[in-house]
């Protein structure tokens, strides 16, 4: 199989491709850098804002497969009015060309695979029931950007592709995301729950992530939205113990919702201070087994 994947760079494109690598698959990575070939993968350079008779449109010609992770990183920096245009545009431009370029194929791929967030579901109360995925969209920044973000990959199925979207949790991995900036602090014997630790945290280990990628692209009976979190969300207080036990290192000292606000901006609302209790029904129930379904064992494995 040959899969074109938009955002292969980052600290969960990379992993994929490895992982499609060791399965003997193709892939082609599209990169706003030059093309060039790196550890057997080609990179091919593309814009989102190219016409139809491009190099990375032939690509997707005749690939079985597209796979959309593209996108700014939503906790990389503050949040402005021009930062939240970025999250947004990012997002929008490359799953709108992206689907231009299925559009355009002579030989279109079987399926697209294209990321959202749990984000989507809204601010969550503590004690709130499960969200499966038909769950509907919350009415903050996140939610609405969820929506239009997926309401631009829907059309690819009007083109005769399994259309699959992943909304994913929070993942784990000690080289980037959220531990990468957590581990520091417990490390320093700082580390502790945010606020007040009663939020609810949807969370999934990187390898449980990357398979669940792969069972989708393989699975052609697996459509629509699927819950990239793993089967037992954690409140915040919790997921911090654990990484405190995983890194032997006490969880004592939260860190105020007012100093976060302070210190990140409207982010920490909807990103930092609330949650989301999503719950992968969908992929449960066409069969697919979690590696790390409890966060003690997810996050032992995730920061050795």
């Amino acid at each position: 199989m040959r899969y074109v994947i938009a955002g292969g760079s980052g600290f969960l494109g990379q992993p994929l491709v490895h992982a499609l690598q060791a399965g003997g698959h193709d892939v082609v990575v599209l990169t706003r850098g030059r093309a060039l070939t790196r550890d057997r993968v080609r990179h091919v350079t593309w814009s989102t804002d190219t016409g139809a008779d491009t190099a990375w449109h032939r690509e997707v010609d005749g690939a079985d497969g597209v796979i959309n992770l593209a996108g700014s990183g939503i906790a990389d920096k503050r949040w402005s009015t021009a930062r939240k245009a970025d999250l947004r545009q990012s997002r929008i431009s490359a799953t709108r060309a992206l689907v231009g370029a299925i559009r355009a194929a002579t030989q279109r791929p079987a399926v697209f695979l294209s990321g959202s967030a749990v984000g989507i579901y809204g601010p969550q109360p503590h004690d709130g029931p499960p969200l499966d995925e038909s769950a509907p969209p919350g009415d903050d920044f996140l939610s609405t950007l969820g929506v239009d973000w997926e309401a631009e990959a829907q059309p690819a199925a009007a083109l005769g592709c399994r259309v699959v979207i992943l909304r994913t949790g929070i993942v784990l991995a000690r080289d980037g995301g959220a531990l990468q900036k957590m581990i520091p602090p417990f490390q320093c014997f700082v580390g502790g729950p945010l606020g007040s630790g009663r939020q609810v945290m949807s969370w999934i280990h990187r390898a449980d992530w990357i398979e669940l990628v792969v069972w989708l692209l393989r699975r052609t009976d697996a459509a629509g939205v699927f819950n990239g979190t793993a089967p037992q969300p954690v409140t915040n207080a919790e997921f911090s113990r654990a990484l405190g036990k995983a890194l032997g290192r006490p969880s004592l000292f939260p860190v105020p919702g007012f100093v976060l606000k302070l210190v990140v901006g409207e982010m920490a609302g909807p990103a930092l201070l609330a949650g989301q209790r999503a719950v992968p029904k969908h992929a449960l129930d066409l069969g697919f087994t979690f590696q790390y379904p409890d966060i003690d064992s997810a996050m032992s494995a995730a920061v050795q």
